[in-house]
């Protein structure tokens, strides 16, 4: 499978998740490159006529919605956002995702959770049948004493925990913070596992989306599938 059949199918996705969107809408925009596509769309609507406001997550999708002639309503206000529209690192039977790759989770996740429905696009080698293993969960941290607040999260979750770098220096969050990957076999009871974690003096956020998502939407060498989670 090479990146480019996998770029087709993340943009056959976003171009779906675009058809959830209606006049009026306030959308949160998700981050990364399945987000990239969504917002290219969305900026041809908004130049067809569309009215529409986004909420971004992230510098980066904030300047792509800029650039594409979305507009943004002010971050400091509060919003309510009618339909939020993001990709995922790893999604499983269940809907619940591993989210945070780029480093934007806690964004992501703000938006996610006041917004009235969550949809997610990603291409089929996200689907996998338990989350872990093949993709750490990122976990956000405050810098203060981070390094015990990883110790915490390694006897926590029986696995490896490594600082995330950028160019040979800790990354840092739009917010500051820190993240660190943990490398987990298998998370089984994704749940229990993201209220544990909260507990942990020291943790921001995890890149746990448990019970959120909506509508799963991937884009597959068949064509694109739309999923609608079970009503609770």
């Amino acid at each position: 499978m090479t990146s480019g059949n996998l770029d087709s199918f993340k943009r056959s996705a976003a171009l779906k998740a675009v058809e959830f969107v209606r006049d009026g809408m306030v959308v949160g925009l998700g981050t990364g490159s399945t987000a990239k596509h969504l917002l290219i769309a969305l900026g041809e609507r908004v130049r067809a006529g569309m009215k529409l406001r986004g909420v971004a997550t992230s510098q980066e999708t904030a300047m792509l919605a800029r650039e594409s002639g979305i507009p943004l309503i002010d971050t400091e206000n509060r919003w309510e956002i009618d339909v939020a529209i993001d990709g995922a690192d790893q999604v499983d039977p269940d809907f619940n995702l591993i989210k945070g790759g780029g480093g934007a989770l806690l964004k992501e996740k703000i938006v996610a959770a006041r917004a009235k429905q969550f949809i997610v696009m990603v291409d089929h080698t996200k689907q996998v049948p338990v989350l872990g293993g093949s993709f750490p969960l990122p976990i956000e941290i405050i810098p203060f004493g981070w390094g015990s607040t990883a110790r915490e999260v390694e006897v926590l979750t029986k696995s490896r925990v490594v600082l995330r770098e950028c160019d040979g220096a800790p990354f840092k969050t739009e917010a500051g913070h820190l993240i660190v990957d943990a490398h987990i076999d298998r998370i089984d009871r994704p749940g229990e596992l993201e209220t544990a974690l909260n507990l942990i003096p020291g943790v921001v956020e995890t890149g746990l989306f448990v019970g959120r998502t909506n509508v799963l939407i991937v884009g597959t060498p068949q064509g694109v599938h739309t999923l609608h989670a079970p009503r609770k």
